[in-house]
């Protein structure tokens, strides 16, 4: 009932939003004498913010359409490769230069968790000079008919399983925050199999491997409530004339809420701020901001079966690093794990993933050698900051890069050298 208000209410804004950005228009038309004058400004600007609170923001373009490799400036064209109904697997396929050496090949698995896979344009962006680049880009659940059947958390296992075999050997996956976890799950179900097209290396973001590990809100508030109130509170069924009618889901508005009430004092200053920019006339401030919430305020639904199966298994029982997860029927063993190189990659104020939940992995991922394994603990960022900005760009992805050049099972590539001179290998 609540999803078809909230799509009623929005229905119903559409009239004053056209009002709104129409009237902004005129208020900001140079030829308008009114706005030369804080008075057209600050109308302008207010109705501005108006109508971006109240619009729906689409998914965004990843935008990325060039990259610089060997000093040269190369043209970048997307290219999906493999195809499911619930997500599409995007190559960012380099025009390399003539000589140019082997990269790695890089399986980057985006969360998904509300947001879509645009949110790491930065990732990719940061990867793509050194890397060839493969991200999951899921699809939005009230987009996908009911026809096509469902999606849990052990078809996520299984797409992740598919993707590696579509690459072929020699591939590297890292997973960032919430995939973590079934990634980590299908290398143990690859390895378990001796399957011969594991991945070479996984890397493991600011995922909740184990959220008994310094819990954060989100956390805790999975376990102050049984399963049956996540049920009966936050799913609800897609509305009409969505391609996805009728399809239980978790919307993407209730996971947007929520992330916004965590912080709202810091969001409601963003956008005063901007007001005021706008006033002002500070261009590229505005941009940022409008560049940062085009992205932040554009959300997607979650299959119902998928968000609890995930609730259930990550939050409330810690099944994984108790050895108690299950896929289609078998435990998931994380001590068959011994081919695999494993970096684990956390954030010192993050506040999604507690310090210490990813690194859990290289305790419950007993097998894998020492010198296929590393934990770093990046000062000064949040969960944002762990997979995109300035330190992510400056110290997490050379690290990223360094360790899957040094644990490649084909022709070696020389691994770069980090910050403070030590390579990628060992702790």
């Amino acid at each position: 009932m609540y999803y078809q208000l909230y799509e009623l209410n929005h229905a119903m804004m559409a009239p004053w939003r056209a009002v709104a950005d129409q009237m902004r228009l005129a208020y900001s038309n140079p030829l308008n004498p009114v706005s030369h004058t804080y008075f057209g400004r600050s109308m302008a600007a207010g109705l501005e913010v108006l109508e971006r609170a109240t619009r729906r923001y689409g998914k965004p373009a990843f935008g990325l359409d060039e990259t610089v490799i060997d000093g040269q400036t190369v043209s970048v064209h997307e290219k999906i490769v493999w195809q499911r109904p619930f997500c599409n697997l995007v190559h960012f396929e380099r025009c390399l230069p003539a000589g140019h050496r082997r990269d790695p090949r890089i399986l980057l698995v985006a969360p998904m968790s509300g947001h879509y896979a645009t949110l790491l344009r930065g990732t990719v962006e940061t990867l793509l000079p050194d890397a060839e680049i493969y991200v999951t880009d899921w699809v939005d659940a009230r987009m996908v008919p009911l026809s096509d059947g469902a999606f849990d958390l052990d078809d996520f296992i299984d797409y992740i399983i598919q993707m590696l075999h579509e690459l072929g050997p020699d591939t590297h996956v890292v997973a960032v925050c919430q995939p973590s976890v079934p990634v980590l799950a299908a290398v143990a179900r690859m390895e378990e199999e001796g399957d011969p097209l594991s991945p070479s290396s996984m890397t493991l973001m600011g995922g909740p491997i184990d959220t008994r590990v310094n819990p954060t809100a989100v956390n805790r508030l999975a376990e102050e409530r049984p399963i049956d109130w996540f049920q009966d509170n936050v799913i609800m069924p897609v509305p009409w004339p969505q391609p996805g009618f009728m399809r239980l889901v978790y919307p993407g508005f209730l996971q947007l809420s929520g992330f916004m009430s965590m912080n709202l004092d810091r969001h409601l200053i963003a956008h005063k701020e901007f007001f005021e920019h706008l006033v002002k006339n500070d261009g590229d401030a505005a941009e940022k901001h409008r560049d940062f919430y085009d992205e932040y305020l554009a959300v997607m639904d979650m299959t119902a079966e998928f968000y609890l199966q995930t609730v259930e298994t990550v939050f409330m029982k810690h099944a994984l690093p108790k050895g108690e997860m299950m896929h289609r029927g078998r435990r998931i063993d994380t001590t068959a794990i011994r081919n695999v190189a494993l970096l684990t990659v956390e954030g010192e104020n993050d506040d999604i993933s507690g310090v210490g939940q990813t690194k859990a992995a290289q305790t419950i991922c007993t097998n894998i050698p020492e010198n296929m394994r590393m934990h770093y603990m990046q000062p000064d960022v949040g969960h944002y900051g762990v997979f995109n900005g300035s330190r992510f760009r400056r110290e997490i992805a050379p690290r990223i890069l360094s360790f899957v050049a040094a644990n490649g099972r084909g022709e070696k590539i020389v691994p770069r050298v980090v910050k403070g001179g030590k390579s990628a290998g060992g702790k």
